[in-house]
């Protein structure tokens, strides 16, 4: 899998962008999701190393639901989708992980659109 680096401020994916087949995985750094909302953005949560982002427009196969940007230097590991599902398959802990963190975003108690998103 590659490695992408971005630069403090630099814009990984804005909300409204084609998910191209791609989630990220926080290597080192920090990444703010941010989403427009009523024609202001507001930060939804920081990442840092570990955090996937990117993985609900996969899911979903929509397009990105906020903005990822740099905070600091940040170093993200790029998933296929294909390789995410096979990940998902061959370990049951990442997918209750993942199950958790939708259903928390669907009652509402995460804001992010996506770990990611």
């Amino acid at each position: 899998m590659a490695l992408r680096t971005f630069l403090p401020g630099e814009v990984m994916f804005r909300q409204g962008d084609a998910a191209n087949g791609e989630a990220y995985l926080v290597h080192e750094g920090t990444v703010e999701v941010r989403r427009r909302v009523d024609g202001e953005e507001r930060v939804l949560r920081t990442l840092g190393k570990g955090d996937l982002l990117g993985e609900v427009a996969l899911f979903r196969a929509a397009p990105h639901s906020a903005t990822a940007v740099a905070t600091e230097r940040l170093t993200v590991l790029v998933i296929p989708a294909e390789r995410l599902e096979e990940m998902i398959r061959a370990n049951p802990d990442l997918a209750i992980a993942l199950i958790r963190q939708l259903a928390r975003m669907a009652a509402g108690e995460d804001s992010s659109a996506g770990p990611g998103e």
